[in-house]
């Protein structure tokens, strides 16, 4: 896990939670701590078996709470998949589009610099983007192999 990282972010839970009134507890910092390890999008189950994995034992509905919270201080972006729910610390998600299986509900990161450059270039009246969310829908190679190997049988 990347040190600065968790720190930085921390300082921003930190002041959401005095600005709101919300406690500062073990929970969410550990929560905090155990997605900030993560390379990319992850989802509650991942999280749950994250943490308990190092003994440190929350309920789902603490879970849930939680990204809540860090949703709504801009920590986290949730990304609804075919198949489920995925987070992502927010930094990481600003600069990318997803690829999603229709068959599977694999997930992938596209980093195409021409089509950023595109959107963040973007004028719509009336309106300041802060950040975007971008999903291309299709089958996925592995899907399409197999899919193709019943076709043959």
């Amino acid at each position: 896990m990347d040190s600065k990282r968790y720190t930085d972010i921390s300082e921003i839970l930190t002041q959401y939670l005095e600005k709101k009134k919300m406690r500062k507890t073990e929970e969410r910092f550990m929560i905090l701590r155990c997605i900030c390890s993560f390379p990319s999008h992850f989802d509650i189950s991942e999280l749950s078996q994250k943490l308990e994995e190092i003994k440190f034992h929350v309920s789902l509905a603490t879970l849930y709470n939680t990204l809540d919270i860090f949703e709504d201080s801009h920590i986290v972006v949730r990304h609804q998949s075919i198949q489920s729910t995925l987070y992502e610390l927010k930094i990481l998600a600003e600069t990318h589009q997803h690829l999603i299986c229709t068959k599977c509900g694999a997930i992938r990161d596209l980093k195409n610099v021409s089509l950023k450059q595109n959107i963040e270039n973007l004028k719509i009246p009336r309106f300041n983007a802060e950040y975007y969310a971008l999903y291309i829908y299709g089958i996925c190679s592995k899907c399409k192999y197999k899919l193709s190997r019943k076709k043959q049988i």
